[in-house]
């Protein structure tokens, strides 16, 4: 057994050591480091005090400073105290890290169920096991490993492209840079960072010079530091709770996948159930929900996924969300303040959105000062078809309302205490005319939402549309947020009033001498980076595009379903021209219209998209028939270089780019199974035949669709020549 190792004094200089010397000293060292930190961190139990810690750590970081190849990427030394960066880079996750669907009630919960069992085409009473956890209420982070050791870690950003947050993750001390035991040589650990609501109070005692409004922002804020050494300071924890790519599965269930991220040194929710049915899956919530306010740290609700991994595969994803995973919320916790007045906002396709200006109250470790109040019938205190809701009682400047935060997000307001309205309250007078523009506000017959008619003229209208532009989901340019539109929108010397002068703006700037960076807010590193931002956005995928130019119900989930379809720009932009020049649209009237519509066949390619409506196709085509508005259209994309859809439509299948349509009954697979496993092979699925359609499936029972198939002379096939095609 080797002896016990030099004290620190009686060592030589690091200049005096040899390579192989300094590797082994390196190594010694970095495992008594990590086993202090381990010792300090997680177990509360340390071993060695403050100044032989420090002692060790400085000969390490000396060491490494002498002999730099030999400085591992995850040793102790990088774990605090990290070189300032000069901001994060961007992080394309190898798998999606996606949203979850949200349930608020019971009955939500039997119909996830239900639709689980329907979609894998189970019985009633077929065994299904979920699992249920805490939904822990912090940020989410993925992390890296190759070979056992952390190489990356990621926030989630719009859920493709995060931050790189590496630095700062290593100084997590629940996050281990090397795992032990049999580990796969990819792995990516998806997990929450958050901080306890002891730590929390502590941190906001310590006067720091910021105040937290909750955990949840005091632990976004920590990671998202640009010096590690700050993150380190602050006292962050982490629970896995899932997984991205894997070179190899860690398990057959989500119960025994979780326990393996255990096995490999993470901390996983000792409160996390296995549930043999709905009625389980209710009671572990019910049960959660009780010990809430004791359990040290933030959740919003329970997250319930099935346990089988080889039904989460069958089950696959939505376009944000996966089939087999639900987040049940908590009920919203409530407040009383008063409404100080109630204004209105216009947002990009002219609606009038009436905003509630409260009294400040805090509603779930939030402070409150505005909720929405959806609509003039919600603010009369009925429904669209005239019902009451709160039992008829309106709402006035004035009252005290009851405020609550729905899924713990948007505030809104629940109900009005008629006992401390003033005497002079007034029922509010909803506008006919936009407040921002003064044009006429219609409401349409069956709308439920005023609409400014001003378009292009409403500088509200522009505005919003601009912010939609930039969001995260659009075109998410950094350092062009909200804020800055709305000054260039305001300003008369480099102007931002549609999407294309954004990418003029660096051009504009060049040609009138350097503007910007003479201004507030903005300086000279500051103005390099926003031109580099925007130049990084010129390549822009498609479903982001067609989201971003703000159609009326066009959102992210039908833009991804249209940029799918069609896969490249020019490809949609054909077919939505063809539909706009079709002479029904300037039949006298809806009726007449949609009569002649329906012969179309771009119009029947459009509306036969699985997923796409006759209103949405009505509102698509509208837009692109403006010429003012299409005219802007076309300017924006000649700044553009525009990705064509990487879902897996590229996928080497033999129904790779075909569109098929399913009718009649499938015996051995459920027709959304089946909608969903032609997608992943890169087919396009639609919900009527024409012209275009390269493949019918039909099952017993066919009929209208499998007869227009064979006048058109379209392939029709069964469900056993499907299910080879479909590798089953």
């Amino acid at each position: 057994m080797a002896g016990a190792p030099l004290s620190l004094d009686a060592r030589p200089a690091p200049g005096d050591l040899t390579a192989r010397e300094a590797a082994d000293e390196i190594a010694d060292l970095a495992a008594r480091v990590a086993r202090a930190n381990e010792e300090y961190h997680a177990l509360d139990a340390p071993v060695i005090n403050d100044a032989e810690y420090d002692a060790l750590k400085r000969r390490l970081a000396d060491l490494e400073a002498a002999f730099p190849e030999l400085a591992a990427p995850d040793s102790p030394t990088g774990r605090v105290g990290a070189a300032p960066a000069e901001g994060f880079g961007k992080i394309t996750h190898a798998q999606r890290m996606m949203s979850l669907e949200n349930a608020f009630s019971d009955e939500d919960v039997g119909d996830f169920v239900t639709r689980v069992r329907s979609f894998l085409g189970l019985g009633a009473d077929a065994p299904l096991a979920f699992t249920a956890e805490p939904k822990i209420d912090g940020l989410s982070l993925s992390l890296r490993y190759e070979s056992g050791r952390l190489v990356q870690a990621a926030t989630r950003g719009d859920g493709a492209v995060g931050e790189n947050v590496t630095a700062n993750a290593r100084t997590i001390s629940d996050i281990p840079q090397i795992l032990q035991g049999d580990v796969p040589a990819i792995l990516e650990v998806r997990g929450e960072v958050y901080m306890s609501h002891a730590d929390f109070g502590r941190l906001n005692a310590e006067g720091s010079g910021r105040v937290f409004a909750n955990p949840r922002n005091a632990a976004a804020g920590s990671l998202r530091q640009i010096d590690a050494a700050v993150t380190a300071s602050r006292p962050l924890k982490f629970f896995a709770y899932g997984w991205g790519e894997l070179s190899e599965p860690l398990a057959q269930s989500q119960m025994q996948a979780v326990g393996r991220l255990a096995a490999l040194g993470f901390r996983t929710n000792p409160l996390m159930r296995l549930c043999a049915d709905a009625g389980a899956m209710i009671a572990v919530w019910a049960e959660i929900e009780q010990q809430r306010a004791t359990l040290g740290y933030d959740i919003d609700g329970v997250v319930y996924k099935v346990d089988d991994l080889g039904y989460q595969a069958r089950l696959g994803f939505r376009s944000t969300t996966p089939r087999w995973a639900l987040a049940h919320k908590f009920p919203a916790e409530t407040a009383w303040t008063r409404l100080d007045r109630i204004e209105i906002q216009v947002g990009r396709t002219g609606a009038l959105s009436p905003v509630a200006r409260l009294e400040p109250v805090t509603v779930g470790g939030v402070v409150v000062s505005n909720a929405t109040l959806h609509n003039e019938d919600y603010i009369a205190g009925c429904d669209s078809a005239g019902n009451p809701i709160r039992e008829g009682r309106d709402i006035r400047e004035g009252d005290w309302v009851k405020v609550y935060r729905a899924g713990d997000v948007i505030p809104k307001i629940a109900d009005v205490d008629l006992s401390r309205r003033p005497g002079d309250a007034q029922p509010y007078a909803f506008p006919t005319r936009c407040p921002e523009c003064g044009s006429e506000a219609i409401r349409e017959p069956g709308d439920s939402v005023r609409r400014c008619m001003g378009g292009l003229v409403c500088p509200a209208q522009a505005v919003e549309k601009l912010k939609h532009f930039v969001s995260r989901a659009a075109f998410d340019i950094e350092g062009l947020g909200a804020k800055q539109i709305e000054m260039f929108f305001a300003d008369d010397t480099l102007p931002i009033r549609e999407p294309a002068d954004i990418f003029t703006l660096a051009g504009r700037d060049a040609a009138n001498l350097p503007k910007l960076k003479n201004r507030d807010g903005f300086g000279e590193r500051s103005v390099e980076k926003l031109f580099a931002a925007i130049e990084e956005r010129r390549r822009i995928e498609l479903k982001r595009l067609i989201f971003a130019l703000g159609i009326r119900h066009v959102g992210e989930v039908a833009a991804a379903t249209l940029a799918r379809h069609f896969g490249t720009w020019q490809a949609l932009v054909a077919a939505v021209d063809g539909a706009a020049q079709e002479p029904a649209f300037a039949a006298p009237d809806d009726k007449a219209r949609k009569a002649a519509l329906a012969d179309s066949p771009n119009w029947a390619e459009l509306t036969g998209i699985d997923g796409i409506g006759a209103v949405l196709v009505q509102s698509l085509v509208t837009t692109f028939r403006q010429p003012a508005e299409r005219a802007g259209i076309d300017r924006l994309a000649a700044h553009l270089d525009i990705r064509p859809d990487d879902s897996p439509a590229a996928a080497n299948t033999e129904i790779s780019g075909k569109t098929l349509v399913f009718t009649g009954t499938l015996e051995r697979m459920t027709r959304a199974e089946a909608k969903a496993r032609a997608e992943a092979m890169g087919a396009k699925v639609a919900g009527s035949v024409s012209a275009k359609t390269d493949l019918v499936v039909a099952g017993p029972g066919a009929g209208s669709k499998a007869k227009k198939a064979a006048d058109l002379g379209v392939a029709v096939i069964d469900e056993d020549e499907w299910l080879r095609i479909a590798g089953q």
